[in-house]
């Protein structure tokens, strides 16, 4: 019997907890969902990834409010996926900040990508009918975007290709905070439909490279020590690098998609099945992982057709 497409039978509510980082810096996190961060300046606040849908975004206002009134000027956008991205507009913010490589993934496949991510996880789509449409940056930036927030400094990097080819972090150099989007999971299973497996594991010893303090991962709990921060760390680049490792020996055999699903799948449950979405990620994960290692370099866009093809293909 076939599995239930992708996470459509995750109906259940998640808790969400503003957590403190430091001084004016605080996350929303909720029990393995995506995560959001906030900065605090002197003139004015900074989301990071600002959720799915504008009333989703209200939720995080809601929290904003209980420590500060100041306007919310920037809306950072960590890749182009529209969990991440589509709330944006809930916030009113005149600056959506983005690399210039999330800008263009949005131009060639946001619209794809929207249609197939309410498809695959409607739960976290509420109120999908508030999104007046894409998401769009207007002010795009290649390398390093340092802001001044009155006196706190905060650094948008593009530090390397991995989850998408356009993924940036904030990083917070005086307290030592690090929001990684999805380049990092914490107890959560990285989602590769989009990735560059073979660059990935490069881009994060960049990122470890900055010895954070503390971390917000895309997925999971904050990480509130440097040993945690490790942790989170390594254990997405173990995922990473063992997906590709499965992928490849599996083309070097000849093995068919589904064969090397099977393979993949079995080699990697008894470490990571216990992650959040591990069910729903495999799938997505070993189709780009077995095009990378075919020599696909730019991964192929998923469309909710070609969702639902591959579901049945790979876990009838």
């Amino acid at each position: 019997m076939a599995k239930a497409f992708a996470s459509q039978a995750d109906l259940q509510e998640k808790k969400t907890e503003f957590v403190k980082l430091a001084e004016g810096a605080y996350c929303l996190t909720a029990e393995g969902d995506p995560n959001s961060g906030v900065v605090i300046g002197d003139d004015g606040v900074m989301i990071i990834d600002a959720r799915a849908t504008p009333v989703m975004a209200q939720e995080l206002v809601q929290h904003i409010r209980t420590v500060t009134d100041k306007p919310i000027k920037y809306v950072v956008l960590t890749h182009y996926h529209a969990v991440r991205v589509m709330g944006a507009s809930g916030y009113g913010a005149p600056y959506v900040v983005a690399s210039q490589g999330t800008h263009d993934l949005i131009k060639e496949r946001g619209a794809q990508d929207f249609k197939s991510e309410v498809q695959r996880f409607p739960r976290l789509f509420n109120a999908v009918e508030t999104v007046p449409g894409l998401t769009w940056p207007n002010l795009v930036f290649d390398g390093t975007l340092t802001i001044m927030m009155g006196k706190r400094e905060v650094r948008l990097m593009s530090i390397g290709a991995g989850h998408t080819k356009g993924d940036s972090i904030v990083w917070l150099p005086k307290e030592k905070v690090l929001f990684s989007g999805d380049l990092v999971e914490e107890g959560a299973t990285p989602y590769c439909g989009d990735a560059h497996l073979a660059e990935w594991p490069s881009t994060l010893a960049r990122l470890r490279a900055l010895k954070p303090a503390r971390l917000v991962p895309g997925r999971g709990a904050a990480m509130m020590t440097p040993a945690q921060c490790e942790g989170a760390i390594r254990g997405t680049q173990d995922f990473v690098t063992e997906l590709l490792a499965q992928a490849r020996k599996g083309v070097k055999a000849k093995k068919s998609l589904k064969q090397v699903f099977d393979q993949t799948y079995k080699a990697m449950a008894p470490k990571y099945g216990k992650w959040v979405i591990f069910e729903h990620c495999m799938p997505f994960c070993v189709s780009r992982a077995y095009d990378e290692a075919k020599g696909i370099a730019h991964p192929r866009i998923w469309t909710a057709r070609r969702d639902i093809e591959m579901w049945k293909e790979l876990q009838s």
